[in-house]
């Protein structure tokens, strides 16, 4: 279902990229942010998922700019490289940007979007969800909705607004992030929707320990009806 493209960012940068297209044409699009651990095959899987149910998806491999080809898996080792990359190495902001720049190439360049009318929203997993959460308090915004699981550091724009239709998925349980932060978000932010489950950090992803099949199911039940209603 997927193929491998190169997107121009808007400082002249290549950035890789994979691309999930549905089987008809496209209701909208869905830029899928990585985890630490790059556009490996559970975030590939992640973005034909979406393209199963009528989304261009686009999964930019945001550490392009330091390393190309990462993809890591979910040992501890893998997690301390992945820490590195994305925590000490990456500029946030930049990741924010190139977001950015990603939707506004899928408008113009890809699907024919501008021609349906159709919309672009994005959803990050882990350190995605953080960089997610820039992109849905930029101004102006970037993307017509935005959906952020679990991203650790994501109480760290409590003192901003969304700036367009924004979605959090959190778990009670998650080590990285306290129930008191998830207290002080859903306090600080009542134009977004929060969830919170009954699971750890990293409940979507099927390849972790931490996985919550039924938690998995709910979120993304919640988050295609909130694309549904903001991008299409």
């Amino acid at each position: 279902m997927g193929s491998n493209i190169a997107m121009r960012m808007s400082d002249g940068f290549e950035l890789s990229c994979y691309l999930a297209t549905p089987a008809g044409p496209p209701k909208g699009a869905i830029v899928v942010v990585q985890e630490i651990f790059g556009v490996n095959s559970h975030i590939r899987s992640v973005a034909d998922d979406y393209a199963s149910h009528g989304y261009l998806a686009v999964a930019p491999a945001l550490f392009d700019r330091l390393e190309t080809g990462v993809e890591l898996g979910y040992t501890t080792d893998d997690i301390a490289v992945g820490v590195d990359l994305a925590r000490v190495r990456t500029d946030i902001v930049r990741a924010v940007a190139d977001v950015g720049d990603v939707a506004t190439s899928i408008r113009t360049k890809l699907g024919g979007l501008n021609a349906l009318g159709s919309k672009v929203g994005c959803v990050g997993y882990c350190w995605g969800g953080v960089v997610v959460t820039g992109v849905g308090f930029a101004t102006p915004p970037a993307v017509d909705a935005s959906v952020s699981y679990y991203g650790t550091g994501t109480v760290d724009y409590a003192d901003r607004q969304p700036t367009a239709p924004m979605m959090f998925h959190f778990g009670d349980q998650d080590h990285t992030i306290p129930n008191e932060d998830i207290a002080k978000m859903q306090a600080s932010w009542p134009t977004a929707t929060i969830h919170v489950y009954g699971a750890q950090h990293g409940f979507n992803c099927d390849q972790r320990g931490s996985f919550d099949p039924a938690s998995r199911d709910l979120a993304l039940t919640r988050t295609l009806e909130f694309f549904a209603a903001h991008v299409g």
